[in-house]
C-alpha cells in the first residue's frame, strides 16, 4: 500500500491492470507539468507585476459668505472649503482602493500673505498607522480668491528614484526603480563593449562613465553602491489652483489625470494558486479509494502485528520523504513571496 505501482505478479495475473499503470504514468507526467508551472509562477512573482492606470483627480471648493444674523461665530465669518478627491479609471479589481493609498504625502500650500507663515501649509504624510481616505478637505476663513499649490508624492511600489541629470541623459531614463536602472546600465556596458575581455567582472569606463563614476575602471558589482549618490527622490506632482470666493458661482471642479501603477490582477490569482491546498486532500482520498475502495482497515491497524509487515520500512521512508518535499515547497514559496 505504500507504493501505488502494482507488483509484476499482479500485472501478469490481471492483464487489464495495464490500464491502471498507464494512468499512473499519465499522473506522473501531469505532476511534473504542474510542478514546472508552479516554479515558473514563483519566478514571475519575484518580479514586479504592474499595470498603468489613470487616477482622475478632482479639485473643487465651495464658498460660504458671511451671515451677520447667524447665531454662531462660524456662520458670521466668510469661509471656503477645498476638497481633493480622486478615483481609479477603468479599475478591473473588485477591491476599490482608497484615494490616499496612491500617495506618500500631500501638501497644500496656501497664500502665505493671507494666512501667515504658521498657517499656510496643510500636510498629510503616510505613516504606518495612517488611515486611508477617499479624499482631503481643507476649510479656512476668507472672502477673496486664494492661490494655492498642491504637491503630491506618489507611493511607488517598488520605490522609484530620479536619476542624476548626467546619468539620466546617458541612459535615457528620468525616474525608474533601482533594478531597472542597474539593468539599463548593464545594457549600456554590453552595447558599448565596456566589459573587460580578460577580467569579466570589470568595466572599462568610457568618458561618460568616468565623468559619472569618477574612475577609469570599476567592478560591476560596485555599481549598486556607487549609485546611492546618483539617485534622488522623485519630483512631486505640482498643481496650481485658485480657490474661488465668488458666491455667485456654482461649485466648480478641476480634473487632472495622473499615471499610476497598480498590481496586475493576475498576481493575486497566481499567489492564490500557489497557496491553495484545497485539492490536496481530495487527491489523497481519491488515491486511497482507487487503491483499496475503502479508507484504511481499522480492525487490522488496531493490532501491533499490522506494523511489523515487510512493507512498513519503505512506507515510513516514503512518508518522511513526502513531508520533507511538502515543507521544502512551503519554504520556497514563502521565500519567493518575500522577495516579490
Amino acid at each position: 500500500m505504500a507504493d501505488k505501482v502494482l507488483p509484476q505478479r499482479i500485472r501478469e495475473l490481471v492483464p487489464e491492470s495495464q490500464a491502471y499503470m498507464d494512468l499512473l504514468a499519465f499522473e506522473r507526467k501531469l505532476d511534473q507539468t504542474i510542478m514546472r508551472k508552479r516554479v515558473d509562477i514563483q519566478e514571475v512573482l519575484k518580479r514586479p507585476m504592474k499595470q498603468k492606470r489613470k487616477l482622475r483627480l478632482y479639485i473643487s471648493n465651495t464658498f460660504n459668505p458671511a451671515k451677520p444674523e447667524a447665531e454662531d461665530t462660524e456662520g458670521s465669518i466668510a469661509s471656503w472649503e477645498l476638497r481633493v478627491e480622486g478615483k481609479l479609471m477603468d479599475d478591473p479589481g473588485k477591491q476599490k482602493r482608497k484615494f490616499s493609498s496612491f500617495f506618500k504625502s500631500l501638501v497644500i500650500e496656501l497664500d502665505k500673505n493671507l494666512y501667515g507663515p504658521d498657517n499656510h501649509l496643510v500636510e498629510w504624510h503616510r505613516t504606518p498607522s495612517a488611515q486611508e481616505t477617499d479624499g482631503f478637505q481643507v476649510k479656512r476663513p476668507g472672502e477673496v480668491d486664494v492661490h494655492c499649490t498642491l504637491l503630491l508624492k506618489l507611493d511607488h511600489q517598488p520605490p522609484q528614484f530620479k536619476l542624476d541629470p548626467r546619468l539620466a541623459r546617458l541612459l535615457g531614463i528620468h525616474t525608474q526603480t533601482r533594478s531597472c536602472i542597474i539593468q539599463a546600465l548593464w545594457q549600456y556596458v554590453k552595447s558599448n563593449k565596456l566589459q573587460d575581455s580578460h577580467e569579466k567582472e570589470y568595466v572599462n569606463c568610457d568618458k561618460y562613465f568616468q565623468q559619472i563614476f569618477d574612475c577609469p575602471r570599476l567592478k560591476f558589482s560596485e555599481v549598486p553602491q556607487r549609485l546611492t549618490n546618483l539617485l534622488l527622490l522623485p519630483d512631486p506632482i505640482v498643481i496650481n489652483h485658485i480657490i474661488s470666493a465668488d458666491a455667485n458661482e456654482q461649485k466648480k471642479t478641476a480634473c487632472y489625470d495622473i499615471d499610476v501603477e497598480v498590481d496586475d490582477p493576475l498576481k493575486a490569482q497566481m499567489s492564490g494558486f500557489l497557496l491553495s491546498t484545497a485539492n490536496q486532500q481530495e487527491i489523497v482520498l481519491l488515491d486511497n479509494k482507487l487503491m483499496t475502495d475503502v479508507v484504511g482497515t481499522p480492525e487490522e491497524e488496531r493490532r501491533s502485528e499490522f506494523y511489523c509487515q515487510p512493507w512498513l520500512q519503505e512506507a515510513v521512508g516514503r512518508y518522511f520523504y513526502s513531508e520533507v518535499q511538502q515543507r521544502r515547497q512551503e519554504l520556497e514559496l514563502a521565500l519567493a513571496m518575500r522577495n516579490a
